[in-house]
Formats: structure tokens, sequence, C-alpha cells
């Protein structure tokens, strides 16, 4: 089916919603509160599975000439003990291709870039979404797409889901030097990582507790193994990226509001005949189950939402009862996944950050290599 839709939030999950709806037929409209698209961040990991979405949504080769795979990384300890080799090899067996590391500016390029080639998706910036209801009203969809919180999440759901922090700061930057090495070193109650990212730099992300400083992050690190010292030695402080790392809790009841919908299609009073009909929304990405990013799948989730959400709604017969089937099925198929995906993430957060390392660590040499 077709109709009309706006999404709220130009990032990775909205893009991917408007490009994969307007493949679809949809006449969609994307806001965004920021004023220019986003031009910070480092490395996204995209998984084999979000790489076929990417593909369905007509913007898989724009990913591949900017990403490199991800080949031969390890768990280590701050002295520079492999302890682990982390699954990419398995990865790459099961998938028939590896898992790719992409730049994040260069991953909302090649979205934008696809969501410009249809020519008539306007994409308003500078729009703060305050009155979703009002938003909704006359259109056949709502996507909350604008992040950990949402908008439109508070406004159909409430308040009760909200950001959480975890007690960590995180930090993340890219050097200009290629690092020899590459995964992540556990130590106690911090944890280093290390990808490439395009030739000749390195992407990096740290924890620490969350009272750190800029001025103390190398501190942190200080005496742990080669090249970690030099790759915060090789970055401008003035360009990494602080930020609390949080995530969405408690995990909400569904991905989807639909009953405006129903009431609709079955004649039951939702209000006064001659008000406009409001909307349904769908959430996707963070909106939808922000997760702390110790697995590296927030991206790829924020995907596969798209990807799923779009699927569905193209494959929908015609009318509104059409559209409250396809977020049903949306949310069958993505919610619980996703949710188990940010459960699995949030519990390596607290065994990567463990002071109990030698537990920690003879646990992780116990994985098949």
């Amino acid at each position: 089916m077709t109709g009309t839709a706006t999404v709220v939030g130009a990032g990775i999950g909205g893009l991917a919603t408007a490009i994969g709806l307007r493949r679809a037929g949809w006449s969609v409209t994307v806001l965004e509160r920021r004023t220019g698209p986003e031009r910070y961040g480092a490395a996204f990991g995209i998984h084999p599975t979000a790489q076929s979405a990417l593909d369905r949504l007509g913007v898989g080769d724009a990913l591949r000439d900017h990403a490199v795979p991800y080949r031969d990384a390890h768990i280590r300890t701050p002295d520079g003990t492999p302890i682990a080799r982390l699954p990419l090899e398995r990865i790459e067996r099961k998938a028939g291709r590896p898992e790719l590391l992409i730049s994040r500016p260069y991953l909302l390029d090649a979205l934008l870039a696809g969501l410009e080639a249809f020519g008539d998706v306007p994409l308003k910036l500078g729009e703060r979404v305050t009155d979703v209801d009002a938003l909704a009203a006359g259109q056949d969809l709502v996507i909350g797409a604008d992040g950990i919180r949402s908008a439109v999440r508070t406004a159909r759901f409430g308040d009760r889901s909200g950001p959480r922090t975890v007690g960590t700061v995180a930090w993340i930057g890219i050097a200009d030097i290629e690092s020899p090495v590459h995964g992540e070193t556990w130590g106690s109650g911090r944890f280093f990582g290390l990808t490439p990212v395009e030739p000749g730099r390195t992407n990096w992300y740290a924890t620490a507790p969350e009272a750190t400083t800029a001025d103390e992050l190398r501190g942190c690190f200080a005496g742990w193994h080669d090249p970690i010292p030099r790759i915060l030695d090789a970055t401008d402080p003035a360009t990494w990226i602080r930020y609390e790392m949080r995530h969405l809790y408690p995990a909400l009841p569904s991905f989807v509001s639909a009953d405006a919908d129903a009431d609709a299609d079955s004649g039951t009073d939702a209000g006064p005949a001659s008000a406009a009909p409001v909307a349904p929304v769908a959430l996707v990405g963070d909106a939808a189950h922000a997760m702390t990013p110790n697995l590296g799948q927030g991206a790829c989730t924020a995907i596969l939402d798209a990807d799923a959400l779009t699927r569905a709604l193209a494959a929908a017969p015609p009318g509104r009862a059409g559209v409250t089937g396809a977020l049903r099925a949306y949310d069958r198929e993505r919610r619980r996944s996703a949710q188990r995906t940010a459960f699995a993430s949030r519990t390596l957060h607290r065994f990567m950050s463990t002071e109990r390392t030698r537990l920690r660590d003879g646990a992780v040499r116990l994985l098949p290599g």
C-alpha cells in the first residue's frame, strides 16, 4: 500500500526508513531538530544482515565504497596478552561476507544521497516536534526516529521508559595513524577498542569511570600495551567525543501505537466525527531500543528496523487496516530481537567493566577461537 508519512529524525534509522517508504511509493517528509546534517562520530560496524538491508534500500554500493572489512581482532589484557578472538571469522563464514566498518559521516552521506535521489522528499532542518498529535493529524503514519529522548515515544507511550545511565563515560575518536592490532583491551573497570576505519587512520573508543575528564583519560590508559598510548597521543583532544553511556529502560511493551487506526476501522467511537484522523506511530532505532554500544549493534538494529517496517508496509493491503496490520507485523518481527540485543549489550557492558578481572578473563579464555 501507499500513503503519507512523516519521519521525525534524520539519523541512520530515520533516513533509512524514509528511503524504504519512498521506494514503496509513499509520500514522505523528514523533520530534523538539528539545523544541519550530523557530521560527528567515529566508525559504525555493519553486520552482514544490515548490509543486506541496505542493499534492499538501494544504498549498499555507496556503503561499500567507503567501508573497510573488519577481520583478525582479539580481546587482550592491558599488557597485550590475547585471551580470545572476536567472532569475525565465524560471521564471515556464515554470511559469505565480512563485517564492515564505516565512518559515521560516510554512512549518513550515503543515506542522504539515497534520499535526495528521489528529488521529492522534503528534509526540513531545525524542526523541533512538540505536538505529535497535531503532526499526526491527516497523516497515514508517523515514524519516531528521534533518538533516546524521543518526543514521539513520550507522546504515545508516556515517560515510564526513558534514558538510564550506566555510570560510565565513553570517549571516541579517530587517530591519523594505522594500528597494527585491532580489537578490545579489557582492564579493571575500563576498556579500550581499536578498529580500522579507512586507510591510514584508526577508530578508537574507550570507557572510564563517570567522573573522568579529558585531561585524565590518557592517565587511565598509561602503561597499557602499544599502540594505545600512541593512539591517544596521535588524536587531538579537541576532536574527542565524550558521552555518558545510556540505554532505554524499561523495555517498551510495543514499538507501535496503532489503536487510532484500529478504532477507526472497527467503528469504535474514537472522538468527534469532525476531528481529523490521527495517524498511528511506529518507533525505530534509539527511540525504540537505545542500547549501550558494547555489541556495536546500534546502527545495525536501526537499519534492520527500517527495513522490516518498510517491507511490512509495502506488502500491506490498502486502507487503514492495512497500516495497522503492517505495524503489528513489524512489532512482531523486530521488538523481541532488538530488545534481546539491547539486553545482551547491557550485560556485556557489566561483564567488560567489572573489577573482578581474573574471573572474567578466565571465562573469556574459554570462548571458542
